[in-house]
């Protein structure tokens, strides 16, 4: 039996780039104007794009029998990931889904459970995000004063974005643990991915404390990670 729906830990270009090869390759479906490959690209995913994500999964291939839709966002929230429960667990016959999100960490068990985690081209030290490669070469000050900026915000948009950056820099620095890690699997990396996972977990907290988080990830990175 094919499989219907897959996860893909990833950014959101690498992850597209990825799910395509699958699309085109594995399932032999042809990208180039085809209707019935849907790319959706997001930041944060709302429960809103989630509605949007099951009308384009509700309708049916336009050229052939099957179809398939990519989505890729930089965050999710959980309740969004709920709403896509019942599309990834009974999907139309000859629909294919997609999700992606830059960490297997960021997704919720229950939908874990209703997906193929595949894994993403390999890009070297272009995985970690250019707002984490900085943080992890940044001084301790420097480090507090980014994680300064990104408490604030003028309005809820720039919040969100600064709120984004912030989770950026989180996988970043898991990125470069698992990098750095792969090949030893003692206690400081233990208990370094178990942090990240916690504060990551904080982050979809709207009133949570962004400078706090860094301020307290800066401190538990070893000295020389993502070098």
């Amino acid at each position: 039996m094919r499989q219907h729906a897959y996860f893909i830990a990833a950014t959101v270009e690498e992850g597209i780039e990825s799910a395509l090869a699958i699309i085109e390759n594995e399932l032999g479906m042809k990208l180039q104007g085809n209707p019935d490959v849907v790319v959706l690209r997001h930041g944060l995913f709302s429960v809103e794009d989630a509605r949007s994500v099951a009308e384009a999964a509700a309708s049916a291939p336009m050229v052939g029998r099957e179809k398939a839709v990519v989505i890729a966002a930089s965050r999710a929230y959980h309740e969004a990931q709920n709403a896509l429960l019942k599309i990834f667990e009974e999907p139309a016959p000859g629909l294919h889904l997609f999700f992606i999100l830059p960490s297997t960490g960021m997704l919720l068990p229950t939908l874990r459970s209703r997906v193929q985690v595949v894994r993403a081209k390999e890009k070297g030290a272009n995985a970690i995000p250019a707002e984490a490669q900085e943080f992890l070469a940044a001084s301790r000050e420097k480090r507090s004063t980014i994680a300064k900026k990104l408490a604030t915000g003028d309005d809820e948009e720039e919040r969100r974005l600064h709120r984004d950056e912030a989770l950026a820099i989180v996988n970043g620095v898991e990125a470069a643990a698992f990098a750095k890690f792969k090949k030893e699997r003692g206690r400081e990396a233990a208990a370094l991915l178990s942090d990240i996972a916690i504060v990551r977990t904080y982050l979809y907290d709207r009133s949570a404390p962004v400078r706090m988080i860094l301020e307290h990830l800066a401190i538990v990175i070893p000295k020389g990670l993502g070098k």
